[in-house]
Parts: C-alpha cells; structure tokens; sequence
C-alpha cells in the first residue's frame, strides 16, 4: 500500500489552511453517513488508500469492494461514519487517487487480457512517464501489469543519451561490474544494435521505436546466432491499445507502453452524503 505519509501531501496541497466551505457552512460536531460508489463499470483501485486516509481522520471506513475486484455502475465501494467536516475534507483527495489508480488499472486489465489472448507469455509493462509514481505503479499492478523501474535507483537501464557518451560494449561491461544484482538492460534501435547488446552480454534487449516487421527480422537474426535464449526482450515506441496485439504476435518477452499512465482517463467514482447520523 502507499505510505500514508505520500498521500498526506495531497490533503495539505488541498486543503493547506482548513476546508473553508464545510468549517462555514456546515456546524462543528455534526455526524454524517456516506457513500463512495462507482459510477461506470471496470477494476477498481485506490480504496485502501482511501481507507487509510480517512481512517487517518478518524472517519469509519468500511470496504465493499477490494482493491482489483471488477464494479459496475452504482456499486458501493466504501461506506464511511463520522465527522462531516472530515468527511468532506478528504472527499476529493480519496476521490481522486482511486479515480487515476481505477482508470489505470482498468486500461492495464483490459490491454493485459488482449495481449495474454494472442501470446500468454508475453508481459504489459508501464513506464517511468508519469510522476505520481506510488499511485499509477500500484495500479499497473493491480490491474495485472508489470511496474517496469519504480525509480533510477531501482534498475540500470542504458538508454540512447548514455550511448552517445559511452560505446555500447564498454557501457554494458561497466553496468555489469559496478553489480551482480541487477539486471541489465540496454536500449536499442536497430537489428544491429540489439546484436551487439546481445553479444556483450545484455540480459535486456529493449527494442524501442522499431515495426513489427523490424522487430520480427531483429529476433530472427539473434536466433540465428544463438541469442535469443540468452536475452529476454522488451518492445516499446509507438505501442498503443489500436497496435499492441501486432507486437504481442511477436516472440517477445514484454510490451511497454507510457500509454499506461500519460493517456489513460480516470475512472468515474464520487462520494455521497447520506444524512446526519
């Protein structure tokens, strides 16, 4: 789960002085019941950390629906007891995180069943494009996805901008001997260079901006030369909802999209009073 600590900077971005309209309007002590419900069909996601938050607050949060379970329009998802005040002050924070994490987790199970239909070894990866990284990686997750590098410190990846300083081969030699517990992975743009990863000992050939077609030649001539075993290969560029099944036909490990969390919409869900308790 996200640290409630991260979630927390949410509700002081939003309300850094108190919520305004609710400490006028609606009188101190008062006790209310609420609902969140959704307000479309998919995956839900995000409702522990609503839990969290409002449980923080002191607001009664019971779950109806858990996190990764299918919703449709009109399903209770949490049912909430407490301080109206409270209430209403953390209502668009909670409101808003399961609304991104249940839009990415939505889009992440709907691209993963598509791609396990055509090849069901292949993995749906999310990418570092985006920077609300605790919140859309759990919901890659929960929607059935691979996170890809929570962070720069978490994996080495040598991309083109490292390339242009340091030769490929030395770039890859250096990675290995500076860990023996990291994967290695380097990112390519042609057949030849996916060899020369390949041959210098890559565990990672990312294949980025390439066709299906320059792709399908790429795995043919490592296969030729006996790399294909040895490497596991990612696909990314240009990947979307309307072209992935032509890279999932490929003989490919995982498909890497940015999609996941740059383009994906959030997911309808609101909060509602019930009454005064």
């Amino acid at each position: 789960m996200i640290p409630l600590s991260y979630l927390l900077r949410f509700i002081e971005e939003d309300a850094p002085f108190g919520d305004l309209t609710s400490e006028a309007v609606v009188p101190e002590g008062t006790k209310a019941r609420a609902v969140i419900i959704a307000k479309q069909e998919g995956v839900i996601a995000g409702v522990e950390e609503a839990k969290v938050l409002f449980e923080h607050f002191g607001v009664e949060a019971e779950v109806k629906k858990l996190d990764g379970e299918e919703v449709k329009r009109g399903d209770v998802i949490i049912e909430l007891k407490g301080d109206a005040r409270v209430i209403l002050l953390v209502e668009r924070t909670a409101l808003n995180v399961m609304g991104r994490m249940s839009g990415i987790a939505t889009e992440v199970k709907k691209l993963v069943e598509r791609v396990k239909a055509v090849n069901p070894k292949v993995r749906v990866a999310g990418t570092r494009k985006t920077l609300l990284k605790p919140i859309d990686k759990r919901a890659i997750i929960i929607g059935g996805g691979e996170p890809h590098r929570f962070s720069l410190s978490d994996a080495i990846l040598i991309k083109d901008n490292h390339l242009a300083l340091v030769p490929l081969e030395e770039a890859i030699r250096r990675a290995k001997a500076f860990s023996v517990y990291k994967v290695v992975e380097v990112e390519v743009e042609s057949l030849e260079g996916a060899l020369r990863a390949a041959r210098a000992g890559a565990d990672v050939v990312m294949l980025d901006n390439m066709t299906p077609e320059e792709i399908a030649e790429t795995i043919e001539a490592l296969k030729h030369e006996g790399l294909r075993e040895r490497v596991k290969i990612e696909v990314s560029g240009g990947i979307t909802p309307k072209n992935i099944e032509e890279y999932a036909e490929l003989d490919v490990d995982v498909i890497s999209l940015g999609y996941l969390t740059h383009s994906v919409r959030n997911f309808d869900v609101s909060l509602e009073m019930i009454g005064k308790v």
